[in-house]
């Protein structure tokens, strides 16, 4: 356990790590992740405040830059993750809209199944033979 700590350690003190957390490949994902991070928190927000062409917006513009992050070398896998919580959380936010906008006023009520024990028993008894005329 001790020599895993330590190899950890020592990656991070590497010039390979130093040098990668202070690029843009670390930096921009991590400024990047305030978007997602905003329409995660406006899912508690009434959706009457979405604005549905901004929302369109930013689903095209995540989806342009997941395809970006693999794109790129190296691939940028953490601005991929970042886009695409972006591009769930703004699916939602349009799902939201559209359900508040065109859905039914009031919610659906389920079909509750009846259950066994409230039918009445059939026996052969409570059944009456036909009669012939």
């Amino acid at each position: 356990m001790a020599s895993l700590i330590s190899r950890g350690l020592t990656q991070l003190k590497s010039k390979e790590m130093r040098d990668y957390l202070m690029s843009t490949h670390f930096w921009g994902p991590v400024a990047n992740w305030g978007l997602p991070l905003a329409a995660i928190a406006d899912l508690k927000k009434d959706p009457e405040i979405i604005s549905p062409k901004m929302t369109v917006a930013l689903c095209f513009y995540s989806m342009l830059f997941m395809r970006f992050a693999l794109q790129v070398k190296p691939k940028n896998r953490l601005l991929f993750a970042c886009h695409f919580a972006n591009e769930c959380a703004q699916l939602m936010q349009l799902a939201r809209f559209i359900n508040y906008k065109y859905g039914t006023p009031t919610p659906m009520q389920q079909y509750q199944v009846p259950s066994p024990a409230s039918k009445p028993a059939v026996t052969s008894a409570s059944v009456q033979p036909a009669r012939s005329s």
